[in-house]
């Protein structure tokens, strides 16, 4: 029964690698996104839709593997030799979950900053936006204000 437990754990991790590699790509397509300048909203929407399912499959994951860990904890303790082979299995999955997770961190905080920016720059372009609209306003307002009299002729004669 430990053994299964063991092995659904592997799989566990080996999933989770899978997500994390998913994730990985989404934020190479989130950076090429946000230096698109002709990037769409809902293209980005979709990206940030479809990393926020891959982060709860990982929490299920994550949860899962810490229920079965809890179950067989004593018998890996206990019986390391025999189960040798599927620790270090473990062990090399985890450290490869570490660097991805570690990758992810430095994506992450790149594409905040890149995304930073990009919002600021709409920010700008919405101010630039605003004065030309409030501009064209103003100017008909004056237009507007002015009274055109036709041609008037000057009688100086007395």
């Amino acid at each position: 029964m430990e053994a299964d437990y063991i092995t659904i754990m592997i799989e566990s991790l080996e999933k989770k690698t899978d997500v994390l590699g998913h994730i990985i790509e989404l934020n190479r397509q989130q950076k090429l996104m946000l230096q698109d300048p002709n990037l769409l909203p809902e293209d980005f929407e979709k990206n940030m839709d479809y990393k926020s399912q891959l982060v709860d499959q990982l929490n299920l994951l994550d949860n899962g593997f810490e229920k079965l860990f809890q179950r067989v904890r004593e018998t890996l303790q206990e019986n390391k030799q025999q189960y040798a082979v599927q620790i270090e299995k473990m062990q090399t999955l985890i450290k490869a979950i570490t660097e991805q997770t570690n990758t992810i961190q430095t994506q992450e905080i790149r594409n905040r900053e890149e995304a930073s920016r990009k919002f600021a720059d709409v920010r700008d372009q919405v101010k630039g936006v605003r004065n030309s609209q409030k501009v064209v306003h103003q100017y008909y307002q004056n237009m507007m204000r002015q009274k055109s009299y036709a041609a008037q002729v000057i009688d100086n004669k007395k």
